[in-house]
């Protein structure tokens, strides 16, 4: 809406200079050359304050800013081949065209319809005027340079030396997270040819659908798998890429919470930024600004842990990587634990931390101003009532916990103090802010950290803490490798237990159908003495469907048929109840150990398992059914006619003896029968559920083998490339010790492979808390343990090997 209102007062939005801003903010960092070409873009070109202000809100990330798409639209098209020159000359103003960067410039340039010749033909001049204008920026030019920045005088030879260290260290950086990410993606290859291997064993297999359930299990793992190595290759590049773009400088990176004070101490030491600090505003910085003085970067960074300012801690966390030194900023009036938590992510990147204390005292009220001038050494008191003695306690309580480690640099500094030494209405009164402020105490450190300490510390960029980006995949991988070997070792022991289970319930089953079968029988072997008697003297006819009936009325075949299907739907309850345990306790297994083998409830190998069983019962039931035809017994005709031949034979028997005969004959001619169809039936049942257990039990062997076989593949893939991933960090560990052994004993050479190996014969490193190196010989250190471990931040112990030790001795 205002952009409308303005527009109808005259004033022009342009859309081609609101991209230049689009690009700054692109790579997250706006550097200090970028905005000084655009402000010197906007002086040339007589851009208008409606567009300026757009810009602001580019820059400044305001939730209403005019997004980028949208000012790709509207340049007019006779504009954009000037435009997207423009576009590419800022990008490379910095000395370094970040992916991120190019991506956009390719957005807009496909969207313009400019070819690929095109583009390449304007990278290669932008690259060209991209060195010319970094040159005219690095010019000495004392009188732009603001107080801070002229004390840090005498570092240019220092500053060759840590562009020599640089040069040949990011070799083995580059060397390093080159394997690993060659090994990441061999290991991402090796997974998907190693189940495509196992599928098509399993499929080949192909008994009750097992084969292909056991696939796509095995395709489920290998998706979430294939996913976190993409995730760790995308960190490891954007970790090469920035140690990449810091190669030629020393950084300098501020951080803390909102409104600590970063920005105004970015203005002190640079001179520049006065128009972004905030009064009473929140999360001023958006982006990173970057201020590069000759070889120096100074970045100002987004607050930690604002109120919906997770992208900020984002932003903020894309220069850990380049950072030599990180100063964290605390405030006085509000030390808390949480603030703190945020060291934990740079000692996992073994980050030099110095914490400067922001003492905050409102000096722009005259009285105050006067009271705090008398006497400026009272607000840095330890003891007394405003002492700060409980501020740093709380600081080194808090660092301790997140940062774990006592080698820490605490400097107080009143922040304000030094900004209003920079404003013209306090001049009489610069130097003793300036003094009071002690911000001096800072640059001091910052002197140190580059003159004295500036070679180490870049090797601990970009040797040290690479070890860091290599470790987090590393672990990744041995926590996953450690799952699936977990898993494998739990499938067999679940698969043992199955079948254990299964055997037990099989005798149960059978026990209890024996008995069913039993009882049965024994209802039918009751009805044969009355069934005899009423029917001794009838026709055999008469005889067979007597019999019948009898059946009938006690249900006999629909009894047998129910007892045999209670015992089928029994078994397989107690299959699919069993198979559903082991599904829920490997699920809890896979949560707890975070591995990402996981069963979904909708897509679970093992409810199609549980549903091949169910048909696999089925059979039997079919099996055992086809064995009633026989409860009829169909001797009955031969009985029959027995007792009729005898009545012929015995015609001068009494009535009641021939009765008791004909009574007797049958009872045991069909208790006879029933016994033996009861055996067959027993026989003839137990051989087809025993069959069918069986095909459930090889079934179940089959379909875990496969898992197994595929889980354990994938363990044994994990570890080997862990041990690749090892083997690039002992690589980097050791030219990391050697620059430490250098730098310990003042005796600096090039370092190289043979270098590496003269001095230093094995390394054991304790990421970010213990270093321990053993040299080949004995050497003169002049440092001592102490201050190895103050300046390196790291626990760091240097001995000669056990052989050179006893030589001396």
């Amino acid at each position: 809406m205002a952009v409308r209102e303005s527009l109808e007062h005259g004033e022009t939005l342009d859309y081609g200079f609101l991209l230049l801003a689009h690009i700054i903010c692109a790579d997250q960092q706006i550097h200090s050359h970028e905005l000084k070409a655009l402000r010197d873009l906007a002086r040339e070109a007589h851009i208008s304050d409606l567009t300026l202000r757009e810009v602001k809100k580019v820059l400044e990330k305001y939730d209403t800013h005019i997004s980028l798409g949208e000012s790709v639209q509207k340049v007019p098209f006779d504009q954009r081949s000037k435009v997207l020159r423009q576009i590419l000359a800022i990008a490379y103003i910095d000395g370094y065209f970040s992916p991120l960067e190019r991506e956009v410039v390719n957005q807009i340039a496909q969207t313009w319809g400019f070819s690929e010749h095109e583009i390449e033909q304007m990278l290669e001049y932008a690259q060209g005027s991209g060195r010319w204008r970094i040159g005219e920026h690095a010019v000495d030019d004392k009188s732009r340079l603001s107080v801070g920045a002229q004390l840090l005088k005498g570092y240019d030879e220092a500053i060759q030396r840590c562009a020599q260290v640089a040069g040949e260290d990011f070799k083995y950086a580059n060397q390093a997270l080159n394997v690993t990410l060659s090994s990441l993606q061999d290991l991402g290859n090796s997974i998907q040819q190693t189940i495509h291997t196992i599928k098509q064993k399993t499929v080949g297999q192909g008994k009750h659908q097992k084969g292909k359930d056991v696939a796509r299990q095995l395709e489920q793992t290998q998706q979430s798998l294939s996913s976190e190595i993409l995730h760790n290759l995308e960190f490891l590049h954007e970790a090469l890429r920035a140690k990449q773009r810091s190669l030629s400088y020393f950084s300098i990176a501020f951080m803390g919470r909102t409104k600590a004070g970063k920005s105004t101490l970015h203005a002190v030491i640079t001179g520049e930024g006065w128009d972004s600090i905030g009064v009473g505003k929140q999360r001023t910085t958006r982006y990173n600004r970057v201020y590069e003085w000759k070889n120096i970067r100074i970045i100002d960074t987004p607050g930690i842990g604002a109120p919906g300012g997770k992208t900020d801690e984002e932003i903020a966390r894309s220069v850990i990587e380049e950072a030599d030194v990180i100063c964290y900023v605390v405030t006085n009036d509000s030390i808390q634990e949480s603030e703190f938590a945020f060291l934990k992510v740079l000692k996992d990147k073994t980050k030099p931390l110095i914490i400067l204390l922001n003492i905050q005292y409102n000096l722009r009220d005259s009285r105050r101003l006067e009271y705090f001038l008398k006497d400026p050494e009272r607000w840095f008191a330890k003891e007394g009532q405003s002492g700060i003695a409980g501020h740093l306690n709380r600081i080194k309580r808090y660092a301790q916990q997140h940062y774990a480690s006592d080698y820490l640099t605490i400097i107080p500094v009143m922040l304000l103090a030094a900004q209003l030494a920079q404003e013209p209405e306090f001049e009489k009164h610069s130097k003793q802010l300036f003094k009071a402020s002690r911000i001096q105490d800072f640059l001091d450190s910052i002197q140190a950290s580059i003159i004295d300490y500036g070679a180490i510390r870049r090797s601990q960029t970009l040797l040290g803490s690479t070890v860091g980006s290599i470790n987090t995949p590393y672990q990744w991988i041995t926590q996953q490798a450690t799952a699936y070997d977990t898993l494998a070792a739990q499938l067999r022991e679940h698969c043992q237990n199955l079948n254990h289970r299964l055997e037990k319930a099989e005798e149960a089953l059978q026990e209890e159908l024996r008995q069913k079968i039993k009882e049965v029988f024994k209802s039918a072997s009751d009805e044969v003495n009355p069934f005899a008697e009423e029917f001794w003297e009838k026709s055999e006819y008469q005889m067979k469907n007597g019999w019948k009936e009898i059946l009938k009325e006690l249900k006999f075949e629909d009894r047998l048929k129910a007892a045999i299907k209670s015992a089928a739907q029994h078994f397989q309850h107690e299959v699919q109840e069993a198979i559903e345990e082991i599904g829920n306790e490997v699920k809890i297994i896979n949560q707890l150990s975070s591995s990402k083998f996981q069963f979904s409830e909708q897509d679970s190998s093992f409810s199609d398992f549980d549903r091949d069983s169910v048909r696999m019962i089925g059979t039997a039931i079919l099996a055992v059914g086809a064995i009633l035809a026989f409860f009829v017994p169909p001797g009955l005709a031969s009985i029959a006619g027995s007792v009729i031949i005898s009545f012929a034979a015995e015609l001068f028997k009494s009535r009641d003896q021939k009765r008791h005969e004909a009574v007797k004959n049958i009872s045991n001619s069909l208790k006879r029968q029933l016994e033996e169809y009861q055996k067959e039936i027993l026989q003839r049942y137990k051989k087809n559920f025993e069959d069918d257990c069986q095909s459930i039990a090889s079934a179940v062997d089959d379909y875990f083998e496969g898992l197994i076989q595929g889980t354990e593949a994938i363990a044994n893939q994990l570890k080997l490339h862990k041990g690749k991933l090892a083997d690039a960090a002992n690589y980097l560990n050791r030219a990391y010790a050697k620059r430490i052994v250098d730098w310990a004993t003042e005796q600096p050479e090039p370092l190289t492979d043979i270098t590496i190996s003269k001095k230093i014969r094995k390394v054991n490193r304790d990421f970010g808390l213990t270093f321990q190196i053993e040299t080949t010989t004995a050497l003169p250190l002049t440092k001592s343990q102490d201050e190895i471990c103050i300046i390196l931040q790291e626990k760091v112990s240097i001995q000669p090997t056990k052989h050179c030790r006893l030589s001396q001795l």
